[in-house]
């Protein structure tokens, strides 16, 4: 039984339609609403066929979206489902396109929450096969595979660059680490996000948890 967990920006279109009847895989995906990022796919209805009804999650994202609203999604979403799965083994794309500034998208993450989700994941106790993904802003998608590698490693560096940043990267006013500061949600957006990430909470806990005996 596999888990595969995308966290790329894009809907992961590819995989879902590789698995869309299965059930013995899961794939989740946690990316831009795709009514305002390519490839156009991946809303809440589109949950599996045949014997894989229910296996296949989507959790479409409204622009904005900011590290505690992600974490939220993931905490009341994709844990339950991934215990009541009990998959053997997790794939997981690690994708950085869905960091603040990257030119592709919109969302207003920062890599502390992909390191908890990741920490989260690893704590679980199953093999991980982790792969990279998208990631436009040079600087910032260093900064979290390297944040992503030293804790699959389970090292890491709290304290150290690592031969990052200074002049090469222009990033001289900043000595935390790997770990990116905390970003505030956008100006304006927060009750909109907020509204948004409890509707689509809802439309998948009514579409995909009867199927795995959760409310």
């Amino acid at each position: 039984r596999v888990l595969i967990l995308d966290l790329d920006v894009p809907h992961g279109d590819g995989t879902q339609n590789a698995f869309y009847q299965r059930n013995d895989i899961m794939t989740i995906s946690l990316h831009q609403n795709g009514k305002t990022l390519f490839p156009g796919t991946g809303f809440e209805d589109e949950i599996g066929k045949g014997p894989g009804t229910g296996y296949n999650i989507n959790l479409p994202l409204p622009e904005g979206t900011y590290d505690d609203a992600y974490e939220q999604i993931f905490n009341e979403i994709v844990r339950p489902l991934i215990s009541e799965f009990r998959a053997d083994i997790f794939i997981l794309e690690l994708g950085m396109d869905g960091l603040s500034n990257d030119p592709l998208a919109q969302l207003n993450l920062t890599n502390n929450v992909y390191a908890n989700i990741l920490q989260s994941i690893l704590d679980m106790g199953k093999p991980i096969l982790a792969t990279g993904g998208g990631g436009y802003h040079l600087k910032n998608t260093v900064r979290a595979w390297a944040l992503a590698w030293s804790i699959l490693s389970g090292l890491e560096f709290q304290d150290l660059n690592l031969g990052l940043g200074g002049m090469m990267l222009e990033n001289t006013d900043w000595a935390g680490g790997l770990r990116d500061r905390i970003l505030p949600p956008p100006s304006g957006m927060k009750d909109f996000i907020d509204s948004e990430i409890r509707r689509v909470m809802e439309k998948v806990k009514s579409n995909v948890f009867p199927w795995h005996g959760l409310s």
